[in-house]
């Protein structure tokens, strides 16, 4: 079994004699075939191959079969975003009249697209607390539920998920457990392994690591029993008349959600990501693991600063002992979490505020977990669409900061932060 580091640059893409040594940008929409009966055997699904980059595409496939191999999936695929990654992982399993359980602290956006737009679809929500009890979580479910949702490390209130607790929880259910491992990625964590079954990532994050190309990802672990449980998944374990009758579990087994996601979902909906987008990915991929080990290493000694200047009134990061959340951190995030921090500043939003404007270094940007340090102020910013009511379930408090720090030299992180700090 290789280790995470060699898989980084090594997994997806394995050329042969004479082939390019570098993955290809396949940057065509269609592909040619010089037999009829061929090109409808993959419209029928019955063989495999490329016809329509908007359903497969060689250079996003190779990508993709990277981050599953990183997630320790048996199957994946590349979406346009990773807000279209959320979207499709619950919308591949539900329809109108269904149901799904999510905790409530998970990205302002995501909360959006669960909360407003897909109750306009008719698929309905309810939001717990991520430290809720095994028996508060039981109360959340409906027989129309089918799915639990959370967040690895939740952004930007950063709760750690007690993964093993949430599966548990959905699997007694009868529902599968879908995990968004953004900010840890599967370098500091593997959801797989702690139970759940489908992995989400916005890898437009730490994943691209650049801030060049917005995108996300699905994996599959291979491992939820969709026939076991027949009667909640009947888009897995019935008929599909649009593609002549195909019964997905039995054509293509483990391998069953995600075909149904591409088939149907990027058939219809065509959240496809560009071929060279993929390639950016891959070249972010390939350094993965280097830089969230200085991500986290950078993160660790500002939280340490933070934590110890007269001017923060608070500091969230579960690296620092005594963190409410350091214990599950120990646990599932023993080689760190990530490289984002969430603080308050002492004085409230207008001080909070001041801080932010009289950074240098750090750049006010609304993205996070890339290269360069940026900080953000979600109540103003990413969660500005909350009311209070939903601001305080998801932990984001007035004065939160959220500081993701980069990977330049720390002292200078730091020296950043101190000259800001002055100002107030």
């Amino acid at each position: 079994m290789r280790k995470i580091d060699t898989k980084c640059v090594q997994s997806g893409y394995q050329p042969k004699n004479g082939e390019a040594r570098i993955l290809p940008i396949y940057q065509s929409t269609t592909f040619k075939y010089s037999s009829t009966e061929q090109m409808g055997r993959l419209f029928d699904l019955e063989e495999s191959g490329y016809f329509y980059t908007r359903l497969a595409n060689p250079t996003n496939d190779a990508v993709a079969a990277k981050i599953a191999d990183l997630e320790g999936g048996v199957a994946g695929m590349l979406t346009s975003s990773g807000q279209a990654a959320c979207f499709y992982s619950i919308f591949n399993i539900c329809e109108a009249g269904d149901h799904f359980v999510c905790s409530s602290s998970i990205y302002g956006g995501t909360f959006n697209l669960f909360g407003v737009t897909m109750k306009k679809l008719g698929i309905d929500v309810t939001f717990v607390d991520p430290d809720a009890s095994d028996e508060e979580l039981d109360s959340a479910f409906r027989p129309n539920t089918k799915a639990l949702f959370g967040e690895t490390i939740a952004n930007p209130a950063l709760v750690v998920l007690d993964i093993e607790k949430f599966a548990r929880v959905a699997h007694r259910h009868g529902v599968p457990l879908i995990v968004d491992n953004t900010f840890a990625t599967p370098v500091n964590c593997r959801p797989i392994e702690w139970g759940a079954d489908i992995v989400v990532h916005s890898t437009t994050k730490y994943m691209d690591g650049h801030a060049t190309s917005v995108g996300g990802a699905i994996v599959d672990s291979g491992n939820f029993d969709w026939d076991a449980h027949s009667d909640k998944f009947p888009g897995l374990t019935t008929p599909d008349e649009s593609y002549h009758g195909v019964v997905y579990t039995e054509r293509f087994g483990k391998a069953a959600y995600i075909t149904k996601a591409t088939a149907t979902l990027m058939r219809d909906l065509g959240s496809i990501p560009s071929p060279q987008n993929a390639f950016l990915l891959n070249l972010g991929l390939e350094t993965l693991a280097l830089r969230m080990r200085k991500h986290c290493e950078n993160a660790a000694k500002v939280a340490e600063y933070l934590n110890g200047s007269d001017k923060i009134s608070w500091v969230s990061f579960s690296g620092l002992k005594g963190d409410k959340y350091y214990e599950l951190a120990q646990k599932y995030l023993p080689c760190g979490s990530c490289g984002v921090i969430s603080f308050g500043v002492k004085g409230g939003r207008e001080n909070a505020v001041k801080f932010m404007d009289s950074l240098k270094l750090a750049a006010i940007v609304t993205h996070v977990a890339d290269a360069r340090t940026s900080v953000l102020h979600p109540a103003s910013h990413t969660h500005r669409q909350m009311n209070d009511e939903e601001l305080a379930a998801a932990g984001v408090t007035p004065d939160l900061i959220r500081f993701s720090v980069g990977i330049e030299d720390a002292d200078d992180i730091i020296d950043d932060i101190r000259q800001a700090l002055d100002k107030i």
